[in-house]
């Protein structure tokens, strides 16, 4: 793609929040010895350390970019890993940072602060044989050029750093990718450019199509945290990609969103792959991703938390090391005998279950089950309704949504893929913009919720009453504009409908039009007596996926109506375990 069609804007320098004690330009190699401690309130070093701090790599088109190396001191040749991302190499000890562990409840003293926001930690690495390396990227910090956000260029760029640091003395030749979000995104886009010496991936949590996961999910543009991306991470000397103008060049899918897409069907590494159910900006992109990689060396593992928590947490980096231990290192140390899926149930009182094996997602015992959407009773029936109905609401009028609910009178789980099969008529309109919701509700009828982090105190509880997703999980949910709703004959399957998003069908007066609707991937337990609710709302019924950010407001006018029983037969498609 020629980078005409991106529009770009003058970058600023980094701010004072999003400074650490390392950032300011100093090129050098020293070493920190073992007992090293950054900052009071961090990790002290297991071991010496050398530094190699402002390291230039020329790209090919020659830029030149700036990378911080940690390595074990020592002779030994060792593999590193690679943290990818805009967020400035030295942030670890930034107030911005520290204020984001505790946000989500974790203590500083986990880590060292030597490590990329995101990203993996030196103490723990280095004094197990790896090093770390981390990229100022293109644009950002100190190195040159302009930058670019989610895009096939970062994975170029990446190629180019992973080979140059394969070929540095200290480097044994095998280069591993680890971190969550804007990380793991990036790893996409460097394995499918197939890097020779790139041996072993782990994207936890990323999303995997910026259009369908970050600024246009479900055909509506939704710009919140793009904006909070955009203005608050690209900080550099030159330009930025202006994303939210692009939003508005480009409303539809075209060669620029194209090239914000990783080529998932190239990338043959070995991949562990985590990701969760909760996380409303990462969880539909990390799942397809997982769908559409090929290796034949690739694991799922599905947790019941938040990410950060989730990729600090002890037994976890353990477990994260047995992958890199088998392919950056070559140990036959029965990793490959891990199941190649591991997902959770959650139950939302407490009673979660979590690595459950299984060889696919879904598991083989999934079965994907209709749940028909019944009018007059608001229920959900087994069976299709042999007579038509129809209910509505004014999209200004309390409540501007409809419901429907089913019990469960025997121990039920869900695990997969849900979607809705719905039809619908805008009347006074020429388009909906739909939410829908998937809620568990106990036996008396108190819909359920539950915390993704360790913090829960006051101030986490009024963030979370309506938005901040990523910190408390209140169901599965989905949104479309029904203008946008051509399906994708390609990328579709039985359950997960995609949509092509490259035209626009305005509804005509009258017309009652069938649409599908991708919900979030599912794992949740229904004990005898409780139910399940269906929501559909021209409102953002969760809110925002972060505090403090902007929210979406659908675009609606006139009056929804959802068609029930008789030849507009909607149903909820379910994952039912049997």
């Amino acid at each position: 793609m020629s980078d005409d069609q991106k529009t770009y804007i003058p970058s600023s320098p980094l701010p004072e929040a999003r400074t650490g004690i390392l950032t300011a330009f100093d090129p050098g190699t020293r070493t920190l010895e073992a007992g090293f401690r950054i900052a009071p309130q961090f990790r002290d070093l297991p071991v010496d350390i050398v530094f190699e701090k402002d390291t230039p790599v020329q790209l090919r088109d020659g830029t030149t970019v700036h990378v911080d190396i940690f390595r074990p001191a020592g002779a030994e040749q060792v593999p590193v890993i690679v943290a990818w991302s805009p967020y400035g190499k030295a942030q670890g000890t930034s107030a911005s940072v520290m204020g984001v562990f505790g946000l989500v409840g974790l203590d500083n003293s986990l880590v060292s602060g030597l490590e990329k926001f995101e990203g993996p930690d030196p103490a723990y690495w280095c004094a197990r044989g790896y090093a770390i390396a981390n990229p100022d990227i293109r644009g950002v910090v100190d190195s040159d050029g302009d930058s670019v956000l989610w895009d096939r260029q970062e994975g170029r760029d990446c190629f180019d750093v992973v080979e140059w640091l394969a070929g540095q003395e200290w480097c044994s030749g095998k280069v591993g990718m680890s971190g969550t979000s804007y990380l793991a995104v990036s790893q996409w886009f460097t394995a499918a450019e197939q890097p020779p010496h790139l041996a072993a991936i782990n994207p936890w949590e990323g999303v995997s199509d910026v259009y369908r996961d970050l600024v246009m999910r479900g055909g509506m543009p939704d710009t919140g945290f793009a904006r909070q991306l955009q203005e608050g991470s690209f900080f550099g000397k030159n330009r930025k990609e202006d994303i939210l103008a692009e939003v508005d060049a480009h409303p539809l899918m075209d060669e620029l969103w194209e090239n914000k897409i990783p080529e998932l069907d190239r990338i043959n590494v070995p991949a562990y792959v985590v990701a969760s159910y909760s996380n409303t900006l990462h969880t539909a992109g990390t799942f397809r991703a997982w769908r559409r990689i090929v290796p034949d060396e690739k694991w799922l593992r599905i947790h019941n938390s938040q990410e950060w928590p989730d990729y600090y947490d002890e037994a976890n980096v353990e477990d994260l090391r047995r992958f890199f231990d088998r392919y950056l290192k070559g140990e036959n140390n029965g990793w490959d005998e891990t199941p190649r899926v591991r997902y959770s149930v959650l139950d939302l009182e407490g009673g979660d279950r979590t690595g459950i094996p299984a060889e696919s997602f879904p598991p083989a015992e999934a079965e994907s089950t209709k749940f028909y959407l019944e009018a007059n009773s608001r229920s959900l029936t087994p069976s299709a309704p042999a007579a038509s109905a129809e209910v509505g609401y004014d999209i200004d009028a309390t409540p501007n949504a409809v419901s429907f609910i089913t019990r469960f009178d025997e121990e039920t789980e869900l695990v997969g893929y849900p979607k809705a099969h719905l039809w619908v008529e805008a009347r006074g309109s020429d388009d909906m913009d739909l939410f829908v919701l998937i809620q568990k509700f106990d036996a008396h009828g108190t819909p359920l919720q539950a915390f993704t982090v360790p913090n829960q105190n006051a101030r986490i509880h009024d963030v979370t009453d309506h938005g901040a997703t990523i910190l408390k999980y209140k169901g599965s949910d989905g949104r479309l504009r029904v203008s946008m709703r051509h399906l994708d004959e390609a990328l579709s399957t039985e359950d997960v409908p995609a949509h092509t998003f490259d035209r626009v069908e305005k509804l005509q007066p009258g017309q009652v039009t069938e649409v599908e609707i991708d919900l979030l991937p599912i794992g949740l337990a229904f004990h005898p007596g409780e139910r399940l609710r269906f929501v559909i709302s021209s409102r953002n019924l969760l809110g925002t996926m972060m505090p403090g950010i902007q929210e979406y407001v659908g675009a609606n006018s006139g009056q929804h109506v959802i068609h029930t029983g008789g030849e507009n037969a909607s149903y909820l498609q379910l994952p039912v375990l049997k």
